[in-house]
């Protein structure tokens, strides 16, 4: 069963020390403590004593090969993992990668905010296309990314699932993508860290850079990383999958000195997190479904003029307020029920904000209550 977390203030966590006045619901960190099995296996390594430099150990690399077989089917070399630190430093590796100054990085918006400011990094220029909703969800406007791409275009970022649409994006959707990059030689960054929390695997089954054919499949890198699954984002730990040897090799280099080591303690948490924590999982998602239910069916009810996406993964709901009379919804939340969540604005999307519901049953009703009163 999950367990909610106990209090939290006063901990130094990001999400409720950061404004402790504000009721959280806004960064990507649930209120359920992770698998037994996760902090069981911390609490061994801890009492070995010892915490100097580590080493990604053989039984998390064959946890993470064994992973990507068991959900991704795909049988992949030990070689082609790069362990990382993090997929946010790995997304700024990417863009000094593959472009060079003044060159041109590409990705769709609403989108999370760093995929927005990591073009920085390697004084890049970012280009940025909305996506479509074509009538049924939310999709690529391709016609617009024909016409914005530029020749020194050398990455596009994708988000998928997409974080904060909640879009778990369809085989045919990433096939074209991939096969539009492919084209034009760009490098297709597929970030895929909520690709664990599909909310009905057998309607909308998440469809990895992975399983693409081979040809397109050797023009990308994806990003994996257990962390918002298990919730120990907070331990830093993540891994790229890069198929194609160059890309590997250009990847690789442009790490130079700049990334910390990963502790020893991350390793072991993300080995045990995939080996034994799929019942944990499984019980973690239909609780998220349920959830995600509550909230649109308290919203179509009671805040009818917000727009909610079909939410198809993620613990994370975009509520389009544009056809409210707010200027800015996440700050009236906040002034007027000092409630927190996700501002739209650093989304790319002004007048929308990103409610988060992974946690207990009940604050989510609370806090969608408060959200409801805030804006109604």
């Amino acid at each position: 069963m999950l367990t909610p977390v106990p209090d939290r203030r006063d901990t130094g966590s990001l999400k409720w020390d950061k404004r402790p006045d504000l009721d959280p619901f806004w960064v990507a960190d649930m209120d359920f403590q992770s698998p037994p099995e996760v902090i069981d296996t911390l609490r061994d390594r801890i009492d070995h004593g010892v915490f100097g430099y580590a080493l990604p150990h053989a039984g998390l690399v064959d946890s993470v090969l064994g992973y990507l077989d068991r959900r991704m089917k795909y049988q992949a070399k030990e070689e082609e993992i790069i362990h990382l630190g993090g997929l946010v430093p790995a997304l700024s590796l990417a863009v000094r990668a593959f472009c060079k100054p003044g060159e041109s990085v590409m990705t769709c918006t609403p989108v999370y905010p760093p995929f927005l400011g990591v073009h920085h990094d390697g004084d890049t220029e970012l280009i940025t296309v909305p996506h479509l909703h074509d009538g049924e969800k939310w999709t690529f406007d391709w016609a617009k990314l024909v016409a914005s791409v530029r020749k020194d275009t050398g990455v596009f970022i994708l988000s998928n699932p997409q974080n904060p649409l909640g879009r778990a994006f369809t085989k045919k959707e990433i096939i074209k993508l991939a096969t539009f990059c492919k084209k034009l030689g760009i490098v297709l960054l597929s970030d895929e860290i909520h690709c664990d929390l599909i909310l009905d695997e057998f309607e909308t089954p998440h469809f990895s850079a992975l399983n693409l054919p081979e040809d397109l499949r050797a023009n990308t890198i994806t990003l994996l990383s257990p962390s918002k699954t298990y919730n120990i984002a907070g331990l830093g730990y993540a891994y790229a999958v890069i198929p194609d040897a160059s890309l590997r090799r250009r990847f690789t280099a442009a790490r130079g000195h700049t990334l910390a080591e990963i502790n020893a303690l991350a390793y072991h948490a993300a080995e045990a997190a995939y080996r034994h924590g799929e019942p944990w999982r499984e019980e973690l998602v239909a609780t998220l479904r349920g959830n995600r239910d509550l909230l649109v069916r308290t919203l179509e009810s009671e805040l009818p003029e917000a727009v909610v996406p079909e939410i198809e993964a993620t613990y994370l709901a975009w509520i389009d307020c544009s056809a409210l009379s707010h200027e800015n919804p996440a700050l009236r939340a906040e002034k007027n029920e000092k409630l927190f969540v996700s501002d739209g604005s650093f989304f790319g999307y002004p007048k929308a904000v990103r409610f988060n519901y992974g946690c207990p049953r009940n604050r989510v009703a609370a806090g969608l209550e408060k959200l409801v009163r805030a804006l109604r």
